[in-house]
């Protein structure tokens, strides 16, 4: 059988954390002044590894700021026709977390504002299955003491 990558595995693979600013950002800013917005807008070290996306406010531009061991690294990208279309931001949020398959879709031009996620089945993780037994346990003991 041929193991194919699914989104959900694409999203655990990264290990580090994307952040979006949501409001529009100055393109002129620099390494410099992109790592201080991190702080104030999104609240989180620019040198901590993760991706800080920035959009322009015509939207047909995007900044990503991220820190490489031993300095930043900084990644543009214009759009010659279009504008990119972001992820819908509640309303008073000052940035947005994304997941990698939504900033792949994103850089590839595709509208997730539109996109609609679907409730799944997800098995529940071992610790909440231990906590159910040892309730069970418990309760049996109550009753039997009764």
């Amino acid at each position: 059988m041929i193991g194919l990558p699914s989104l959900q595995a694409m999203d655990r693979a990264q290990g580090a954390r994307i952040w979006m600013a949501s409001e529009a950002t100055d393109m002129r800013c620099g390494f410099d002044r992109l790592a201080e917005r991190v702080r104030a807008v999104i609240g989180e070290n620019p040198q901590s590894g993760h991706l800080f996306v920035f959009r322009s406010r015509r939207g047909d531009r995007l900044k990503i700021l991220v820190w490489d061991r031993d300095g930043f690294v900084l990644w543009y990208k214009r759009l010659e026709v279009g504008v990119f279309k972001i992820p819908r931001v509640e309303q008073g949020s000052r940035s947005v977390e994304l997941r990698a398959s939504e900033l792949a879709m994103i850089l590839d031009g595709i509208d997730v504002s539109k996109l609609k996620r679907v409730p799944r089945y997800q098995a529940r993780c071992e610790e909440q299955k231990r906590n159910t037994v040892q309730e069970k346990i418990e309760t049996t003991h109550k009753i039997a003491a009764v």
